[in-house]
Parts: C-alpha cells; structure tokens; sequence
C-alpha cells in the first residue's frame, strides 16, 4: 500500500515529461492527462478522453506507425487493468520504441476511488514480464524514480519497456486540455506531417 510519504503523481509526471525529449506522448484518460497537459501543452501529446483501456494499445499502434520516434504511454493502473490482455500483443509485436509508464495509486480515481485490484496484490510490472517485455519494473521511492529517468534518458535499448510507478492517492487541480477529440488528432497528424501546415 502506498503511503503518504511516497510519490506525488504531479512531481513523478513532470520529471518524467522533464526528458522525453521529442518523444510522442499518449496519455491514458484522466489524471495522465491532466498531469502532462500540466507539464505544457505540446502539439506532441495525444490525450484519450474516453477511451478507458486504450492507451497502452494506441501507443502500440503509433510505435508501429513511427519507428523512427520514441513513443511514452502515461497511463493509470486502473485503465491498464481493464486492458491487460493488450500487454501480450504489445510483447508479441515487440515494438522496440516503446515505453508505458503506469501510475499506480491504487485506485480507480475517475469513478469514485474504488480500489483496484493493484491494491490487493495484482503486479502489473510482474504481468508484463511475464508476457515477455524487454524490460519491467516497480518504482516507489523518489531515488529509483531517478535511477529510472537517468536511466530512460541515456539508454535506448529494445523494447517494449513498461514500469509501475507506485504513487499517492492525491488529486491536484485538473489542468485541462482540449477536449476536441478531432483537434487533438489533426494537430497531432500534422506534427507527424502527415497532414499539410
């Protein structure tokens, strides 16, 4: 269980987003979103409204798509729960430009904090290892929290990668992006080129 001396969820987003460099970002519905939305807006960052279970699939997709690009998927336990099967399609494919980051505050916060399954000893990290990940982990104390981002940022080996960041259950101010779904994909298209200036 995570304590009140652990994590703040904020301060772990921003020093994640702090070395994405030019890493395309996919974030998971709710408080991924509204935590990287806080770190800045960028025409980089594909925010799912709606879509709980998509992330880490959707960044699959774009991982494929752009193999060129690094791709990080911010998402919450609760929404990777729903999708866990999408962890051994993602190991299958075996994209190597693939990070999924989960936060773990081991609740559904969307909903009205019901517990998750995290909460009563389900692992994540231990799934996706299982499923055949090149890479997964726990983290829960600030020091690992900076071996890792030392780590991600420096070294770029195969992937997919996916690493549990265990955090408080907190609930800092929304900070809202566009909620326009065909905005948010246009502008990111357009990043890619994919769409004309």
């Amino acid at each position: 269980m995570v304590d009140d001396a652990g994590l703040q969820r904020r301060a772990v987003v921003a020093q994640l987003m702090s070395i994405r460099g030019d890493a395309l970002v996919i974030t998971g519905l709710g408080s991924p979103t509204y935590d990287v939305h806080a770190c800045g807006d960028r025409d980089d960052n594909y925010y799912l409204w709606g879509a709980m279970g998509s992330a880490a699939l959707t960044g699959l997709g774009l991982a494929q798509a752009q193999p060129g690009k690094r791709v990080i998927v911010i998402t919450g336990d609760g929404e990777q729960l729903m999708a866990l099967g999408s962890l051994a399609t993602i190991s299958v494919a075996a994209p190597g430009n693939l990070d999924i980051v989960v936060l773990d505050n081991q609740h559904y916060g969307e909903t009205g904090m019901q517990s998750s399954h995290t909460a009563m000893g389900v692992d994540i990290a231990a799934v996706a290892q299982a499923c055949g990940f090149a890479d997964s982990g726990s983290v829960t104390l600030q020091k690992e929290l900076d071996l890792l981002c030392e780590w991600l940022q420096n070294h770029q080996p195969a992937g997919p990668r996916l690493y549990v960041v265990k955090i408080n259950a907190d609930n800092p101010p929304r900070s809202m992006p566009p909620r326009d779904a065909t905005f948010i994909k246009n502008r990111f298209r357009q990043h890619l080129g994919l769409l004309p200036n």
